[in-house]
C-alpha cells in the first residue's frame, strides 16, 4: 500500500527538482541576460526615445486620456480603444508580483534591489514598444473578424520572410503559442487565484467556514470564494475582449489609484525615513556587502539578479504577453500603440512597484536603511506592506490596512487572470482555430476552482518557468526584427515630429496598409 506514495513522492521530488533546473537555465543564466540585452538593443536602436521624445509619449499617452478618439467605444466588431487595449495590459501585468514580489525582493535583496527594478524597467520600456509596434504591424483579422496579433504572428511572418527561416520561425511561433497556453493556466489564473484566496481569508476570517476543514489545510472557505470568483470570471470572460476591457478599463484605473494615494498616505506618515530610504536604494544597488553578506562582487549580484527578476516579473516586458491585447486596438499607427507599451511599464514598475518599495522601506524594520542590513526576522511577501498599511490605518481591533492590502490584492490578482485569459484565448486560437476558442474559455474558467483548492507551489513553479519559455522564441523574434523596429520608428518620427511628406508604414498587408491609410487620412488617432 505504501509503493504508490512512495512512487508519488518520488515523481513530485523528481519534477521539481528538473522544473528548478530548467527554471533557473531559463530565468537565471540566460533570460535576465537576454532580457537586459533586448531592452539595451531596442533603447539603442531607437535612439533613447523612452527619454529623448519623453514629452511626447507622455502627451500621447497620459496626456490624451481625456480624449474622445482615445478613450470612446469603437464600433468595430472586436476593436477595443486605445485606453481600454491600455488598462486591459496593465490587468494582466499588475499583479501579486506588485504587492508581495516587491516586498521579497527588497527582503532577499535589500534596498538596492530597488534601483535595480528601475534599471529593468527603464530599458524594458522599449521592449515593450518594439513588441506592441511588432504585433500592430503584422496584425491581421481572423474568421470572426476580430484582431489577432502578437508574437506568434510576427515571428511566423516577419521572422519567416527572411532567408531560411520560414520553417525555424513557424516552430518558434508554435512553442511561444504552446508556452502561453500553458503559463495562462498556471501564473495567469491558478498561482493568482491560490493568492487572493490566502490573503482574503487572512484578512476577513469567518470562522464558521474556516473551521469546517476539507483536506489538508484547505477549508470551505476557499471554495467558497473560488465558487464566488469562477462565477465572475465566467460572467466576464465568456463574454469576449469587449466585456474584460470594459470591465478593465472601471476596475484598472481606481485600483491604481487607490494603492497609490494609499501608499503616500503611509509614506508621508512616515515622512522622516523617505530620504534615508532613497539614499538607501542608490548607495545599496552599488554597495550591498552589508546588506546580503558574503563578497562584495557576490552580494551585488544578489542584488541586482533580485531587482532584474522583480522588475521584469512584474512589468512583463519581454515576455510577449500584452501585445496580444494591444493589437485589438482600434489604433492605425503601429508607434502609438507602442507608446502605450512605454506607459505601460512605467504605471506598474516606475510607479505601482515603486509605491510598494518605498512603503516597505519607510514603515517596516525589514532594512537598517544606514547599514543596509536585512532583518531575517522582518517577514516578507504581501504581510510586510499589510503591517506597514495595518501601522497607519487601524481603527480599535479593526484592522483597515491589512484589509485594504487583501482587497487590493484581490483587485490586482482578479484583473490579471481577466487579462491573461485573453492572452490565452489568442494563443489557443493560432494552435487550434478560431472556433473552438469557446473550449478554453470553459476550462480557464473551471482551473480558477483548482487554484483556489490548491496547496502546492509546484503549480506556481512550474507556470513560472513556461512563462520563461514562452520568453525565448519571443526576444529571438524580436531582435531578429530589430531592423523594421528602426524603420518603423523612423517613419513616425519623419511624419509627426519632423512633418516630413512620406508615406506610412502601417502594415505588412498591402490590402490592410491601404485601408489604414484612407482611414488615418480622414483621421488622425488622436
Amino acid at each position: 500500500m505504501q509503493e504508490p506514495i512512495l512512487l508519488s513522492q518520488t515523481f513530485v521530488e523528481w519534477l521539481t527538482e528538473f522544473n528548478d533546473t530548467i527554471n533557473n537555465f531559463v530565468w537565471v543564466k540566460i533570460g535576465i541576460a537576454l532580457l537586459l540585452g533586448t531592452g539595451i538593443l531596442t533603447t539603442l536602436i531607437t535612439k533613447v526615445f523612452q527619454v529623448t521624445h519623453l514629452g511626447h509619449w507622455m502627451k500621447r499617452t497620459l496626456g490624451s486620456i481625456f480624449n474622445k478618439k482615445v478613450t470612446t467605444h469603437t464600433k468595430e466588431k472586436a476593436s477595443i480603444s486605445q485606453f481600454q487595449a491600455l488598462c486591459t495590459a496593465l490587468a494582466a501585468t499588475i499583479g501579486v508580483g506588485n504587492i508581495a514580489g516587491v516586498a521579497a525582493a527588497i527582503t532577499t535583496g535589500g534596498a538596492g534591489a530597488v534601483f535595480w527594478m528601475w534599471v529593468a524597467a527603464f530599458f524594458g520600456m522599449m521592449t515593450n514598444y518594439s513588441e506592441n509596434i511588432l504585433g500592430i504591424f503584422y496584425r491581421r483579422k481572423n474568421a470572426a473578424g476580430e484582431w489577432s496579433g502578437g508574437a506568434m504572428y510576427y515571428i511566423r511572418d516577419g521572422l519567416g520572410s527572411k532567408k531560411q527561416m520560414k520553417i525555424p520561425a513557424r516552430i518558434l511561433a508554435v512553442l511561444f503559442s504552446a508556452f502561453c497556453l500553458l503559463a495562462s493556466l498556471g501564473i495567469g489564473n491558478m498561482g493568482q487565484v491560490n493568492k487572493i484566496v490566502i490573503n482574503f481569508q487572512s484578512a476577513f476570517e469567518i470562522e464558521s467556514l474556516s473551521r469546517i476543514e476539507l483536506y489538508d489545510g484547505i477549508s470551505l472557505y476557499s471554495v467558497v470564494i473560488g465558487v464566488v470568483l469562477m462565477l465572475i470570471a465566467a460572467l466576464i470572460i465568456l463574454g469576449g475582449l469587449k466585456r474584460i476591457a470594459s470591465f478593465a478599463e472601471k476596475i484598472v484605473p481606481f485600483m491604481v489609484i487607490a494603492f497609490v494615494v494609499g501608499s503616500l498616505v503611509v509614506i508621508g506618515a512616515n515622512y522622516d525615513n523617505i530620504i534615508p530610504a532613497f539614499k538607501a536604494i542608490f548607495v545599496y544597488a552599488f554597495n550591498a556587502k552589508a546588506a546580503v553578506g558574503g563578497t562584495i562582487g557576490f552580494a551585488i549580484k544578489t542584488v541586482m539578479t533580485c531587482g532584474f527578476k522583480r522588475g521584469i516579473f512584474s512589468n512583463e516586458a519581454g515576455l510577449g504577453s500584452s501585445v496580444m491585447v494591444h493589437c485589438n486596438s482600434n489604433v492605425k499607427e503601429p508607434v502609438q500603440q507602442g507608446m502605450w507599451g512605454i506607459f505601460e511599464v512605467f504605471a506598474d514598475t516606475m510607479v505601482v512597484c515603486t509605491m510598494t518599495a518605498l512603503v516597505v522601506l519607510t514603515s517596516t524594520d525589514v532594512v537598517n536603511l544606514s547599514t543596509g542590513a536585512i532583518n531575517p526576522n522582518a517577514g516578507s511577501d504581501a504581510t510586510l506592506v499589510a503591517e506597514a498599511f495595518n501601522n497607519v490605518f487601524h481603527i480599535g481591533n479593526f484592522n483597515l490596512g491589512r484589509m485594504f492590502i487583501a482587497i487590493a490584492i484581490l483587485l490586482f490578482a482578479f484583473t490579471t487572470v481577466l487579462g491573461w485569459s485573453h492572452y490565452g484565448t489568442k494563443a489557443w486560437e493560432y494552435l487550434f482555430g478560431t472556433k473552438s476558442t469557446i473550449i478554453y474559455k470553459i476550462f480557464f474558467v473551471v482551473m480558477i476552482m483548482s487554484g483556489a483548492l490548491m496547496t502546492s507551489s509546484l503549480a506556481w513553479d512550474i507556470s513560472d518557468t513556461f512563462n520563461g519559455l514562452m520568453m525565448l522564441p519571443n526576444l529571438i523574434g524580436v531582435i531578429c526584427l530589430s531592423g523594421l523596429v528602426i524603420k518603423l520608428t523612423k517613419n513616425y518620427v519623419d511624419r509627426n515630429l519632423r512633418h516630413k511628406d512620406v508615406p506610412p508604414m502601417l502594415s505588412y498587408d498591402p490590402d490592410i496598409q491601404a485601408q489604414m491609410e484612407a482611414e488615418l487620412s480622414e483621421n488622425s488617432d488622436i
